[in-house]
């Protein structure tokens, strides 16, 4: 998700220098957070700019998630994770004299612009002189050109948001749709190219509809709970109505984070 982003800062003359901070505990398992690290430090190898490897500590994360397991994706959960993580930006920035902090989270339609940007502003309130820089990432134009350099670089293609919940919900999803499920790193992706290749293509899997149709079969799934019965029933309900609009010849949607 990081490249028109940090594309965009180091080609603005507003900013001094840009940082990229990994921090990011909330991945599992750990073969998919050091894939995704080392597609990072790539490309801040390309563009000579600094990359700060923080801890992965995802015993912390869990600790702070307890109790919103079965929260949907964009509930209560995204919002903690999206604060633990921003809080710790936040701190480094402050410790070594930053002015802003952004987040690449706030690129992809796959995570609600609002929910994150409000948590990069309660982090950087905490200190005096830092500020949170919000502007709209998900832009059709930034969502193409982010596709474009994830092209160009032939960079991973991740299959799901990095949480053990998200990976669990998107297998739950990718069953209701009779699509293979994600596969970590190898050559073989679960679903389509397991890198990207094909800007208009990768762009359309991230069109709003099929954001929408995600985000309405996960709501509908994180009803049922802990409750295992209940889940299995809301998946079947789901299949179901699937079945019947690949029938009807309307069905669309692929599942690209």
């Amino acid at each position: 998700c990081s490249g028109a982003m940090v594309e965009e800062m180091c080609s603005s003359p507003k900013l001094e220098k840009v940082v990229v901070f990994f921090y990011n505990p909330n991945i599992h398992p750990r073969k998919e957070y050091e894939i995704r690290k080392d597609e990072n430090k790539r490309f801040c190898a390309q563009l000579g700019i600094e990359f700060v490897d923080c801890d992965y500590d995802p015993e912390n994360w869990y600790e702070r998630m307890k109790g919103m397991e079965y929260d949907p994706e964009r509930g209560r959960r995204c919002t903690e994770c999206f604060d633990m993580r921003m809080e710790r930006t936040a701190l480094y920035a402050h410790e070594n004299g930053f002015h802003a902090i952004a987040t690449t989270n706030a690129t992809s339609r796959w995570k609600d612009a609002k929910q994150v940007d409000d948590s990069g502003c309660r982090a950087a309130a905490r200190y005096d002189g830092l500020k949170y820089w919000c502007q709209d990432w998900q832009s059709d134009e930034m969502t193409l050109r982010k596709y474009e350099i994830s092209a160009k670089e032939s960079f991973y293609k991740q299959e799901y948001c990095g949480c053990s919940y998200s990976l669990r919900d998107s297998n739950d999803w990718r069953k209701a749709n009779c699509i293979p499920k994600i596969q970590i790193g190898g050559e073989r992706a679960g679903l389509g190219d397991r890198y990207f290749s094909d800007p208009l293509v990768d762009a359309a899997e991230e069109s709003q509809d099929v954001v929408d149709e995600f985000f309405s079969q996960a709501n509908e799934m994180a009803k049922a709970g802990t409750d295992v019965k209940q889940r299995k029933d809301a998946l079947r309900l789901y299949k179901d109505r699937r079945k019947n609009e690949k029938d009807d010849g309307i069905m669309n949607g692929l599942n690209n984070w």
